[in-house]
Formats: structure tokens, sequence, C-alpha cells
């Protein structure tokens, strides 16, 4: 019996499908962003959140955070943030600006604010950018 719960549990039904991930962006639902002057969502295999400049980011999932982060574009702009671990997801969120880099977080916790994304590029969407450390796409968890 208990062969078949956990084939049922974690084959079927990985814990992954079944817990979605809550609001990130304080006011705005998980909202991906639309394309704009600057380009569309998901161009660097992530997914990107719509959200106000200085919005309180909450963390997404129960974990740990594991440092800071950051990419270059391919015009050389940095971006920054954090890395959140799990028992069952690794993700880099960028565009923000975390209270602190490591130690234990809960679902729901404020983590940090979003970065002014408006100050750089004008008319962009402010958003965050959600990627998976393993390169996966996020979106079946927001």
């Amino acid at each position: 019996f208990w062969k078949e719960k956990y084939y049922l549990t974690y084959f079927l039904f990985p814990l992954s499908v079944v817990q979605a991930w809550s609001v990130l962006c304080a006011g705005h639902h998980n909202r991906v962003r639309a394309c704009d002057a600057y380009g569309c969502n998901g161009l660097y295999k992530a997914v990107d959140l719509v959200c106000d400049d200085y919005s309180i980011i909450n963390t997404p999932f129960s974990g740990s955070l594991a440092g800071p982060v950051s990419r270059k574009d391919p015009a050389g702009y940095q971006f920054d943030g954090v890395k959140l671990l799990s028992d069952v997801h690794c993700v880099k969120i960028f565009n923000i600006r975390p209270y602190r880099y490591s130690g234990p977080v809960t679902q729901g916790e404020a983590l940090g604010y979003l970065l002014p994304l408006q100050e750089q590029f004008p008319g962009i969407t402010s958003h965050l950018e959600l990627q998976m450390c393993d390169g996966t796409d996020p979106s079946p968890f927001i």
C-alpha cells in the first residue's frame, strides 16, 4: 500500500505541481508582463511578473535564502537579486533588493522591494524576473 501511495504522490502528482506559489508582488496577483518598448516576457528562460517600482516583494514559498545573484543582458546592463531554495524548488528572483541574503524565510513574508526600472528604462513595464535554477519554466508555479 505505501508503495502505491508513494508512487501516486511523488510521480503522478509531484509536490511542485500540487503547491502553487503565493503572490510575489504586493497588489498584482502574479500578472505576467506583456510586450513593451523594451521587449517581451521570458527572453531569458524566465517569467517576468508586473510590479510597481519599490513595491514589496513577498516570498513565493518557504525555504532558505542562498545569497545574492546577478546577470547581465546582451547590452551589458546588470540585474541583481537573490536565490531562494527549498526541498522542492530553487529560484532566482531578479530586479529586487532583498532585506537580507541568507537565512530561512516563510511563504508570504516580505522578502524585499522592486528596484526602480523606470529610472534606467523609461516606459518599461516594471517587473521582477523569476528564473528557475535549473533553467526550466517557472510558469506552472505562479
